[in-house]
């Protein structure tokens, strides 16, 4: 006996298409938004919209200005976090980690423009001389 693969049915396919189109725009609009300093990336991290939620903390960091890939992922790397990890899987240590380092560079303006590059060295410091 032959089986085939039932469809899905129709209305319950052009629901899920409509909803990915919702979520798409408002992504779209929420990226603007970012990119014009209306919102900031630290606020959507700290609390993100349901359209937000599966949205990879890469690209958010990607929709500001002034960020690209290479900053994007030195600014992940050295706070351990994967660019492809979504926003809703962020645990609230990271949130508050991230936020505060982006919140940080907000209010002090370009001065951070250059030193966010190098790594943290706190290790370093607080290792006893000599070991």
């Amino acid at each position: 006996m032959i089986q085939t693969a039932t469809m899905a049915p129709e209305p319950q396919r052009l629901r899920a298409l409509e909803r990915a189109n919702e979520v798409r725009l408002a992504r779209a609009e929420l990226k603007r938004r970012i990119a014009d300093g209306a919102v900031s990336a630290a606020d959507i991290i700290l609390a993100p919209p349901q359209e937000a939620r599966s949205w990879a903390v890469g690209d958010l960091l990607l929709s500001q200005r002034r960020w690209g890939t290479t900053r994007c992922r030195k600014f992940l790397v050295r706070n351990q976090v994967n660019e492809t990890k979504p926003l809703e899987k962020l645990t609230e240590r990271q949130r508050r980690m991230l936020a505060a380092q982006l919140g940080a560079r907000v209010s002090h303006g370009l001065e951070f423009l250059h030193s966010e590059m190098e790594p943290i060295e706190a290790e370093r410091e607080l290792a006893p001389v000599g070991a």
